[in-house]
């Protein structure tokens, strides 16, 4: 069994702090959390911010390059990964669906993308679904995908193809075969959101057949499947993922103290297995990434 990379994410758009107080909101927080599951075995660390004052998610580039700058202050080799994810999400108002209701935050696609351009990360998402999510709608369509994946091929930053459900999976190859992405793509398979790939076996092994030759990937879930696919990416010779963007409990009715008791609980699973993490320089290696300087 190879090295695999254990990727944190640490916080996102959708935890709350209701559902968990300890939820890194500031730039600060966020940084520190980060290099804390660093420490604990994450070789990469995939980033959302949130608005300091509410919480609520946010894609000011000022907050991106804090949460940057701090964690290259204190660790240059951990692999920075930021999401482009927020500004394809549409709500239809009750009244006249064509009018966007308040929780729409649609944006151009190249503002999606505007940090990324900026801050060059080592990798940066790109969502590749349009789907139902909630209680709206995601977008993301082919054109616009393209617009982005544009920027982040002139700015240099790998992107990792976020793949909800079969259909993006279609997606993508379809934009390998047109010269947007490369043909070694770096995956993530998302599972366990209503709507999308369910948190099962035979969903993970069904996505992983659809990929093409030579395709790195991570495989993880989202609530209380979290850790148990864990196990089954590392079985089924994945990358793996864990975070309070995902989850918020360790075990059973147990808040997780932090994003790095949940790298060192996914890293027990993965060595218990017989895998062996590889480190933010093997990442970077296996990637193809710049060396950390």
């Amino acid at each position: 069994m190879s090295k695999i990379f254990l990727t944190c994410a640490v916080t996102g758009n959708h935890t709350t702090l209701e559902q968990h107080p300890g939820l890194p909101v500031t730039p600060e927080q966020i940084a520190v959390a980060g290099l804390e599951a660093a420490a604990a075995g994450a070789a990469a660390l995939h980033i959302h911010v949130r608005d300091p004052q509410t919480g609520k998610p946010s894609m000011e580039v000022d907050l991106y390059q804090e949460v940057v700058e701090y964690i290259r202050r204190h660790d240059r080799a951990v692999v920075i990964n930021l999401t482009t994810g927020p500004g394809g999400r549409f709500q239809p108002s009750d009244d006249d669906p064509v009018i966007p209701g308040p929780r729409t935050n649609f944006l151009a696609p190249e503002k999606r993308v505007a940090h990324i351009a900026q801050l060059k990360p080592d990798i940066a998402t790109l969502d590749l679904n349009t789907m139902t999510f909630g209680g709206e709608v995601v977008i993301n369509t082919p054109g616009n995908v393209r617009r982005m994946a544009r920027v982040m091929r002139e700015a240099g930053v790998r992107p990792e193809l976020e793949l909800f459900d079969t259909g993006d999976i279609m997606l993508m190859r379809a934009l390998i075969e047109d010269g947007t992405l490369d043909p070694d793509p770096l995956c993530s398979l998302v599972l366990g959101i209503r709507y999308g790939f369910p948190a099962e076996i035979e969903a993970l092994l069904y996505a992983r057949s659809m990929l093409p030759a030579g395709s790195i990937w991570t495989g993880f879930a989202t609530g209380r499947m979290a850790f148990p696919m864990v196990a089954q990416s590392v079985l089924a010779g994945g990358n793996i993922r864990v975070g309070l963007e995902d989850a918020v409990f360790l075990s059973k009715g147990v808040l997780a103290p932090s994003n790095a008791a949940m790298c060192a609980k996914a890293r027990r699973i993965a060595e218990d297995l017989g895998a062996e993490l590889a480190s933010a320089a093997e990442m970077r290696a296996r990637l193809g990434l710049a060396a950390a300087g």
